[in-house]
């Protein structure tokens, strides 16, 4: 039995939205990059119980333990008071769960789902563990049907995606933006290395989807469209899925950005189908 834990912020028993069929999405907290377009901002930083949100929980269901905050399910109403109250960008709320923790859960589930998904935050910020995760469910008899699949941004190692390769399916990689100061504007950090994995990942038939962000007026896929193109030529048959940019739940400057529309998404995606590359279009707009 593997007892690797990891920081989880959420499990999401039914997902149609985190890859092919229906899926158990697993989302881990931490990330190493930090988007200024972000929906999902408190999953970014680990909390250091600095207790700034303890007194402003409307339902008393942060304390602090032997210096620790502390979170009680039982009371918490999920106002996520304490979401928008953390200096770190994280949460209370997320635990620490094994692998056979989560095993369980997807035990539960497993009649009714395709594969599990495995996002964040950054899912291969906690590598080990999702190497033993994945290596557990393809050595299980009942669970190895399942497809083990990545959300990621693409920020890890040639090293690092050599220690997934014989036990995951595929990843869902995000390119913010094709210019390496652009990207490092929206992300905080470089995409050299992004763009690598990407083509790493594609050269061992493990990219599932290239994903690309339309936000409107701070994209620049249509300024570098024949480097793109180029690019994703090199991929071979990996489907590019375009997503839109909504400020919904976004914090920082981003959050007065205005959100992305059909009409700002067809430019890129008419281009790319010229091109006969694949397109998958935003399931709504927000």
């Amino acid at each position: 039995m593997n007892s690797r834990r990891a920081l989880v912020s959420k499990v999401i028993p039914f997902s149609c939205v985190d890859g092919p069929g229906s899926r158990l999405a697993l989302f881990l907290q931490g990330c190493n990059l930090r988007c200024k377009t972000c929906h999902n901002p408190w999953t970014i930083g680990r909390c250091n119980d600095c207790a700034a949100c303890v007194p402003h929980c409307p339902h008393d269901a942060l304390n602090i333990q032997a210096g620790r905050v502390w979170w009680d399910d039982a009371t918490c109403q999920q106002c996520d008071t304490c979401l928008q109250m953390c200096p770190q960008q994280a949460t209370p709320m997320a635990q620490r769960l094994s692998v056979e923790e989560v095993i369980v859960q997807i035990r539960k589930v497993a009649p009714f789902i395709s594969g599990i998904t495995v996002s964040g935050g950054e899912a291969t910020t906690q590598l080990p563990f999702l190497v033993a995760l994945f290596s557990a469910l393809k050595a299980d008899p009942q669970l190895q049907h399942l497809s083990c699949l990545v959300d990621s941004n693409g920020l890890l190692s040639e090293t690092g995606w050599q220690k997934l390769l014989p036990v995951f399916d595929g990843a869902m990689v995000d390119l913010k933006a094709w210019d390496n100061a652009h990207h490092r504007f929206l992300t905080g950090r470089d995409n050299a290395l992004i763009k690598h994995s990407i083509r790493w990942l594609a050269a061992h038939n493990r990219l599932s989807e290239l994903r690309l962000l339309v936000i409107p007026d701070r994209c620049d896929y249509l300024t570098h469209h024949r480097e793109l193109v180029k690019f994703i030529r090199q991929l071979g048959d990996v489907p590019v899925r375009i997503n839109a940019f909504h400020a919904h739940g976004v914090y920082g400057e981003a959050r007065h950005w205005r959100s992305a529309t059909a009409d700002d998404v067809e430019p890129l995606a008419q281009l790319l189908e010229r091109e006969q590359i694949a397109v998958i279009r935003p399931a709504l707009y927000l």
